[in-house]
């Protein structure tokens, strides 16, 4: 396999990968599925990744004015210049692989392998500074909520940018075995006059060769580092599906329920309280059935709403963040469980299409920047 199916780690490896095979096959369903997504692929993720970098270049515009400063919307804008950072980087990786189309000889040259290595580090590692940003900002919000006499000391501004610059310097160095996995190889190939591959099987003699010359073309593949110990390609799979996708799906899960519990039973604790004071006032003599002024009224009506919106756009980045990591986290875990077969016949032909999931993820930006406006 070469580089063009993805810019995800596992998907620059050759369908050569030694890992165990069990044998697990996902049909010729997906084959032809995958077939079919890669003719609209190309066109589809540009649409994306142009529309995801005004969105982010937008969303930094706004969390960065002055009255929007607060720990919160610092943690947004690093989520919004890590995808911007990976969408602006696909455009030419798209047009390149999927809609300028050329000879093999003009598209694997050894300049475009050394971008789309590039590519494949590069998009990897802005896109795991994006999930580790996203816990961090669940990690505040639940403390604000939690702990609300803790949190201008545990969440205080000075943190909250260490913690970004955090992110941003061990990101890169978590993804150290997928630098040190791939590179690029030469590949010699025979390709006729225009570029393109010969087909030895329709050839009827050797007059048929005319014009066909052996070329190299250049492709990411796995290092000879990685092709003779598999423990260091399984490690990169551990790493990619647990470590990256799998453990924040589930902090993160763990953390946004929690902070939903702790919301729930603030409206409740604030019911229970004002139906404490109605007592009150109907022990000491007062009318328990008089409303309270406008100004309270209102006040608490806009207390509950705030409540009600903020639950729903937790539930909202929560299922959005599920729906686009957790599947590539648990593709990956059963590509070292089941082994060369599952990896062929699943991973790969699902390649495209959780390439395609990554970019839309752009969209639960605009849940935060949302959900920002409730906490700040």
């Amino acid at each position: 396999m070469n580089s063009s199916l993805s810019h995800e780690p596992h998907d620059n490896l050759t369908r050569s990968t030694p890992l165990e095979s069990t044998g697990y096959t996902c049909g010729p369903k997906l084959e032809s599925f995958h077939s079919s997504y890669a003719q609209v692929h190309g066109w589809a993720s540009l649409q994306v990744c142009v529309f995801g970098s005004i969105a982010n270049v937008l969303n930094i515009a706004v969390l960065t004015r002055r009255e929007m400063h607060s720990p919160t919307n610092m943690i947004l804008t690093g989520l919004a210049v890590a995808d911007l950072l990976v969408m602006i980087e696909y455009i030419p990786y798209a047009i390149h692989m999927y809609l300028y189309q050329r000879s093999r000889r003009d598209t694997f040259t050894y300049g475009w392998g050394v971008f789309v290595l590039f590519h494949s580090n590069f998009g990897q590692v802005c896109h795991t500074i994006s999930i580790c940003l996203t816990v961090t900002l669940a990690i505040w919000r639940y403390i604000a909520v939690a702990y609300p006499q803790k949190n201008r000391e545990w969440c205080s501004n000075t943190r909250t940018v260490l913690t970004i610059v955090g992110a941003y310097v061990f990101c890169p160095i978590l993804c150290v075995p997928l630098y040190v996995t791939t590179e690029v190889r030469p590949q010699v190939e025979l390709l006729d006059e225009e570029g393109m591959n010969v087909n030895l099987t329709k050839l009827n003699g050797t007059a048929s060769l005319d014009g066909a010359t052996n070329t190299t073309l250049y492709f990411v593949k796995l290092t000879e580092t990685a092709r003779m110990h598999a423990a260091l390609k399984k490690m990169n799979f551990w790493i990619y599906s647990v470590v990256i996708k799998l453990i924040p799906c589930l902090a993160l899960t763990v953390l946004s329920f929690k902070l939903i519990r702790v919301l729930v039973e603030a409206k409740r604790r604030r019911r229970k309280l004002t139906a404490k004071n109605t007592d009150i006032k109907m022990s000491n003599g007062k009318d328990g059935c008089e409303k309270p002024s406008g100004k309270k009224r209102r006040k608490g009506a806009d207390k509950e709403k705030q409540t009600d919106r903020t639950t729903k756009m937790l539930l909202a980045v929560l299922a959005l963040f599920l729906i686009t990591e957790f599947p590539q986290g648990i593709l990956g875990l059963f590509s070292v469980i089941l082994g060369t077969s599952f990896f062929n016949t699943c991973y790969v032909m699902l390649g495209k299409l959780r390439e395609h999931a990554r970019h839309c993820s752009t969209a639960r930006t605009y849940s935060r920047v949302t959900a920002s406006r409730e906490f700040t």
